[in-house]
């Protein structure tokens, strides 16, 4: 077992067909892991991490994969997350546990919309990062508009350690910024790094570019900047003082641990080239899991905030992030923060207060796995047969804390699913039952009005993606109705309530009696429910208190304009009445309820639809017609960015008007268009739509 400052945890995340995961599949094979480079499209053997059928028929990552390298002295343990949003929540449940990322950006396309979200996932969760700019052998690669990108866009302090000896075809290497080398890669699959001096033609922007990189290092580095002030004195002599690399490397980890700076390395990981340079600068410049320190809750001292350390006598910690259902049980993907987990260790799972013995433990390479008798600080291995939830904190019986949780976006597309033949339906219960537990994205429903079983995600992809999981795993042939929207409701102005539930039966009755208020909550409301209670000189029981809040959420479930949610909303209990013997718990939620419906009446009720923030790629010369029908789909344009020959429009667009989009804009432009979108809020419609909506819900008789 390696020493823990040995170790490194890292993901590599990006947009799609940012070459992310022909990125991996060079790492695997530099490193030793692999003998043979697979492609994402490679004539049906595809990448190694891509180890779905699904996703190497598609040439998408689907799930998030895990496998560890070697590389010099070190152990990566390395997590390939998807590219498309609709399985965002791989990369956010990735990001959780790790310890630091590489974010991979297109040469061409630079930052784009799913590099947004990633990167503020990596922020989110603090995770330090390197940027690699790839796919600098394209046409149109430009890494520098990218670095300005990366720091206009995502507000961060880019510092490119390398540039790139020549772009598009005749991209053959580049400069190392910190030893002032020309590098360039050789043999059939780029396997050996040859440093050379840098070309004449580019000493001068080499030097201009170094500078810039010891300019910014000294804004974080007094020593350096009294340095480099010492060899602005000293060239008057014609000496020039040159920091040692080593130094350099140390200022670069310290300040990229720090997230004051992100490092950004380039190269074309297709074309073989820049990818060995990537590795060193993992374990140069990310951490290790001593360099980090992580907190949880103490169960045991009303949430305290409590450090986690590596430290491997410690009590363990250890937190579930990812399963998989098999044939042989569930399969867990655990991180241990602290402590050392043995087989046959006994951990308490600290959300269900239950305890559980690790049997089997493996170390996972995509679908491949190996046996491990231990597990340390830092390790990232799955539990056989661990039974948990995504999420859930395991301890020994010393400690009783709780990690932070995983966010998991809401869903907002929803599809009706049934069986062609009623000999399936168990085994599609039995599908739908395992990718609810895996996927928390994934939802699934029986709709009160009509039977049908209701899917929901957070997109098309998705949930087609599990339709046709369903069909070849489960030999399950299934039917779909058209996707459907998930629509919420909103009030739009104040409101109070006065109800007073009484009824009187043969023995004793239900009384329960309140008044307040309903508030709607601002756009930006970091919840969609608030409730407060101002009840003063004990008129409503204290133990009846939470029976309100109760009453008001499970009425808000389902919103008497079209059956959807209400959301942004607060309600405040000010006062009510109590009977000493027939009130109760029931009484009051049934009080609540009914006050609910009383004052949502009142607050002038809206619908709100989901807008998406789409990014649509096309051939500058066909944009006005794609910018034209986006309008027609109610859209608003927030801008365009022409990339060479492309133009990239962005807008906001109600995910209602976009089904069929991608059947639309190959279309349109004659194959040639792409696209991507991914939630973005939630918004009142115009008031035609709402009264459709509302309509429909009536016209079929059901909610929702």
């Amino acid at each position: 077992m390696n020493p823990i400052h040995r170790i490194r945890n890292i993901g590599i995340s990006a947009h799609i067909d940012s070459g992310k995961t022909t990125l991996s599949e060079r790492i695997l094979f530099y490193s030793g892991r692999i003998h043979r480079m697979g492609e994402v499209h490679d004539g049906g053997r595809g990448a190694v991490m891509d180890y779905m059928d699904l996703e190497r028929e598609r040439g998408i990552t689907i799930t998030s994969a895990a496998t560890s390298v070697h590389w010099g002295e070190h152990d990566i343990n390395l997590i390939d997350t998807p590219g498309h949003v609709d399985f965002t929540v791989e990369v956010e449940r990735s990001l959780r546990v790790l310890d630091g990322a590489i974010l991979v950006l297109c040469g061409v396309g630079g930052v784009q919309s799913q590099s947004l979200t990633v990167d503020r996932q990596m922020k989110r969760y603090g995770v330090p990062r390197i940027a690699f700019i790839n796919k600098l052998d394209r046409v149109g690669a430009d890494p520098a508009r990218v670095v300005a990108e990366v720091e206009k866009k995502l507000g961060l302090v880019a510092v490119p350690l390398q540039l790139p000896i020549g772009l598009e075809q005749d991209h053959r290497g580049v400069i190392d910024l910190i030893t002032m080398e020309a590098l360039y890669f050789d043999g059939a699959s780029g396997e050996r790094v040859r440093r050379e001096p840098i070309p004449a033609e580019l000493r001068a922007a080499a030097q201009r570019a170094r500078q810039g990189l010891l300019d910014t290092l000294s804004l974080y580095d007094d020593e350096l900047m009294e340095l480099l002030l010492d060899n602005d004195a000293a060239a008057a002599d014609g000496v020039t003082l040159v920091p040692e690399p080593q130094r350099l490397h140390d200022t670069i980890r310290r300040l990229t641990i720090a997230r004051d700076i992100v490092p950004v390395l380039m190269g074309s990981a297709f074309r073989n080239k820049g990818v060995q340079p990537l590795l060193d600068a993992i374990v140069q410049y990310l951490p290790s899991p001593l360099d980090i320190v992580y907190y949880a809750r103490d169960n045991d001292n009303d949430g305290a905030e409590v450090a986690i350390t590596a430290d491997p006598d410690a009590p363990p910690v250890v937190m579930a992030f990812k399963l998989v259902e098999e044939s042989f049980g569930q399969l867990t993907y655990a991180r241990v923060y602290q402590g050392h987990v043995r087989k046959g260790t006994v951990l308490r799972n600290t959300r269900v207060r239950r305890t559980t013995r690790v049997g089997r433990m493996v170390r996972m390479h995509a679908n491949d796995r190996a046996d491990v008798d231990e597990a340390g600080p830092g390790d990232i291995v799955a539990f056989i047969g661990v039974e948990c939830a995504s999420g859930d904190t395991f301890c020994d019986d010393r400690l009783n804390y709780a990690l932070e949780n995983i966010l998991t976006p809401e869903p907002v597309i929803s599809l009706a699913i049934a069986t062609a033949k009623g000999a399936d339906r168990d085994r599609l219960s039995k599908a739908l039952a395992r990718f609810v537990r895996e996927d928390p994205t994934f939802h699934v429903r029986s709709d009160p009005e009509s039977g049908e079983t209701i899917i929901a995600g957070v997109g098309e992809l998705q949930l087609d993606i599990y339709v046709e999981r369903i069909r070849r795993e489960y030999g399950c042939q299934v039917v779909t109705g058209a996707p459907r929207v998930n629509y919420r409701e909103a009030p739009t102005r104040p409101a109070t309530f006065n109800y007073r539930h009484r009824k009187q039966t043969g023995g004793s009755g239900q009384y329960g009696h309140v008044i307040g208020r309903l508030e709607p909550l601002p756009e930006d409301a970091a919840a969609d429910y608030e409730f407060e209670n101002e009840v003063t000189g004990g008129r409503i029981p204290t133990e009846y208190i939470p029976s309100c809040d109760k009453g008001f959420q499970a009425a808000r479930m389902s919103g008497p304009l079209a059956g959807y949610e209400v959301v942004r909303v607060r309600m405040v209990l000010e006062d009510g009445t109590s009977h000493a013997v027939d009130s109760s718990d029931l009484a009051f939620q049934v009080a609540a309820r009914e006050a609910f419906k009383q004052a949502y009446a009142e607050s002038r009720p809206a619908i709100l639809e989901p807008i998406m923030k789409v990014e649509v790629e096309v051939p500058t010369e066909l944009q006005g017609g794609v910018v034209g029908d986006l309008t027609s789909r109610r859209g608003v344009i927030h801008g365009t960015d022409i990339r060479a020959d492309v133009t990239v429009i962005i807008a906001d667009v109600p995910l209602a008007t976009m089904f069929g989009y991608a059947t639309d804009l190959r279309s349109m432009t004659q194959g040639r268009g792409t696209f991507s979108m991914q939630f973005g809020y939630y918004r009142a419609a115009p008031r035609d739509v709402q009264e459709e909506i509302i309509a429909k819900a009536k016209a079929t008789g059901s909610k929702r």
